[in-house]
């Protein structure tokens, strides 16, 4: 982050951090640089550092200066998908025989890309309850590189002490990782609390619209960030200039739509908490889950991500989803608009018969910024 940015407040970052009035016009808003390559001032005279926009482009810098100012980074990276973004630093940090540490609850695509891909290439892992401390230091073996926390996690809404977590890394000499995903850096600042490196689905509340898809890496060591962006480079899955225009149009609103969405979510649970037909709700703004005072203590608020289940198994959850009218059913979250899914059968299909495999009776909500009375309506009907 720069000193410019650093004693700024959230909602300014997110607004000014990257972006600069264009020198030329003095637009207040970063141009869309659609341009592959770049006239170059005599052999080897780079204008502004920009050559060929695989390396670099000035409207995906602007996202990337924006991403390391909100996460309080040094450097932060823009990828054409969250998988992208994985995948770029389990190749930088990992070679055959190493293992990491995931979480029981991993999002669906991280577990495939650890279990279908990483693993054919020679790096094995092992899945913890990341919540559970001692469980997560029992698993780090001589071989460990990498500790995989995702908080809250998706789709059961476990809650990780990214602190203690660091500490177990640091006492292994391993990274931590963290995927801020469900939280953003509005709501949850993993640099801050220790982590070595921040990952991002940006497709989700960053972007915040449903209109785009990307992913990001932030570190605070800017070594590390060097290594990350010469592989970023080699490997070529980076954001394109207009999908990073997009993201960085939805950080300027992050803080006022994650305050809406955690707004809805609270009255949505507190519906959910005392309707007949709801077995359980996970959320960790409840005082009864099990990572309340973490949560409380290391976010903002509790976000605007839902599960519960329903009464009537597999079936009931299956017939809520396709009964819901103003909850879209559909895949991904973090949007404006308010999503239903059941993870056993869409984002979690992968996990079937894994260790991580979710119950059939659950159904996620991504509470959107609607009207909340309309949200409540159309839940009580889905529910029957």
């Amino acid at each position: 982050m720069s000193d410019q940015h650093s004693h700024q407040s959230f909602e300014t970052r997110a607004i000014h951090a990257g972006n600069t009035a264009d020198p030329l016009t003095g637009a207040v808003v970063p141009p869309i640089y659609q341009v592959s390559t770049y006239k170059q001032d005599g052999v080897g005279g780079l204008r502004g550092g920009y050559e060929y926009s695989r390396s670099a482009n000035p409207t995906r810098t602007a996202l990337e200066e924006n991403l390391a100012a909100l996460e309080g980074g040094r450097r932060g990276l823009a990828f054409a998908s969250g998988l992208a973004a994985e995948d770029c630093l389990l190749r930088t940090l990992l070679a055959p025989g190493d293992h990491v540490v995931i979480p029981n609850d991993a999002y669906g695509g991280t577990f495939r890309l650890f279990a279908k891909v990483v693993e054919r290439w020679g790096v094995d892992f092992s899945v913890a309850n990341t919540s559970d401390v001692e469980e997560v230091r029992a698993a780090v073996n001589d071989r460990t590189k990498l500790i995989w926390v995702e908080t809250p996690s998706n789709p059961l809404l476990g809650i990780t002490d990214i602190e203690a977590i660091a500490g177990v890394a640091r006492q292994a000499g391993v990274k931590l990782v963290v995927d801020n995903t469900f939280a953003s850096p509005y709501l949850q600042q993993p640099l801050a609390l220790g982590a070595d490196v921040v990952v991002h689905s940006l497709t989700k509340y960053m972007g915040g619209h449903s209109d785009v898809v990307g992913g990001a890496l932030v570190t605070a060591d800017e070594a590390l960030g060097e290594e990350l962006a010469y592989h970023q480079n080699a490997m070529g899955a980076v954001a394109g200039p207009f999908d990073s225009w997009i993201v960085l149009r939805g950080i300027k609103t992050l803080a006022v739509r994650m305050d809406r969405h955690s707004e809805n979510a609270e009255k949505i649970v507190e519906m959910l908490t005392q309707h007949p037909k709801v077995t359980q709700v996970l959320y960790p703004g409840l005082p009864e889950h099990p990572g309340h005072e973490i949560a409380a203590k290391q976010m903002r608020s509790f976000g605007g991500m839902i599960s519960f289940r329903v009464e009537g198994g597999e079936e009931a959850a299956v017939e809520v989803c396709n009964r819901a009218q103003l909850f879209t059913l559909g895949e991904s979250l973090g949007g404006v608009e308010s999503l239903i899914e059941h993870p056993g059968r869409m984002t979690h299909a992968s996990v079937a018969g894994s260790a991580l495999e979710v119950p059939a009776d659950l159904v996620r909500l991504s509470v959107g910024i609607e009207n909340v009375d309309d949200l409540l309506a159309d839940l009580r009907q889905a529910l029957g």
